[in-house]
């Protein structure tokens, strides 16, 4: 199971305001979602990028039964919420926290974030849905507060529905996320110029 393994860079978190957790992609390591720090405006923020053990957090497509998954995305779940228990402990609230993954680690954002809602700092989805075979809608009860998400997709794209999507943006929304839902035609599977500018006019203020 994952091992707690966690890049970090950026401003050191004693001496930040903000910080975000990015999760990667299968396949992928922290540092390729480090790598955004030079495409999004997030210069001033403490970056934490957790390493998946093997380089995936989960086995198994994310439309699999939850239970083919287990008990990887168990522990890969746990494994988030020491990161964000550690950033309270260091005095952050939680609306000084955002969340940012791609792919297969933007599924576990996204998955993360809805099982444990709280006025985040925001939260932003690269091309992924809610986790399983179905949405549960019994495991995601709560209120965002108006946390701003940003979940963009391609139409196609080769890993993740665009109804999966879709369904996991109206269910954000219903739990009061102030939610940003793009589809992009034919975008590929990727993390496009525009996504990002759309998520640094969304989030940090940069037009």
């Amino acid at each position: 199971m994952h091992e707690k393994n966690i890049i970090h860079t950026g401003r050191p978190i004693h001496d930040a305001e903000k910080a975000i957790i990015m999760l990667h992609g299968r396949g992928a390591d922290a540092f390729s979602m480090i790598s955004l720090k030079d495409h999004l405006e997030i210069n001033d923020f403490s970056i934490l990028a957790p390493q998946a053990t093997r380089r995936t957090w989960y086995p198994y497509s994310f439309l699999s039964a939850v239970k083919k998954n287990e008990p990887w995305l168990s522990s890969a779940l746990e494994l988030i919420d020491e990161v964000v228990a550690d950033l309270i402990s260091s005095g952050y609230s939680y609306q000084q926290i955002y969340f940012a993954g791609f792919s297969q680690g933007a599924c576990l954002t996204l998955e993360y974030t809805a099982r444990n809602p709280k006025r985040y700092g925001g939260i932003i989805a690269f091309t992924g849905g809610l986790i399983g075979d179905k949405i549960r809608e019994h495991l995601y009860q709560g209120d965002f507060k108006q946390t701003p998400l940003f979940l963009g997709t391609s139409d196609p794209d080769s890993h993740v529905p665009l109804e999966r999507a879709k369904a996991s943006a109206i269910l954000f929304e219903d739990m009061n996320a102030n939610t940003y839902f793009q589809v992009y035609p034919n975008m590929g599977h990727i993390i496009s110029s525009e996504e990002l500018d759309t998520v640094n006019s969304i989030f940090f203020q940069i037009s």
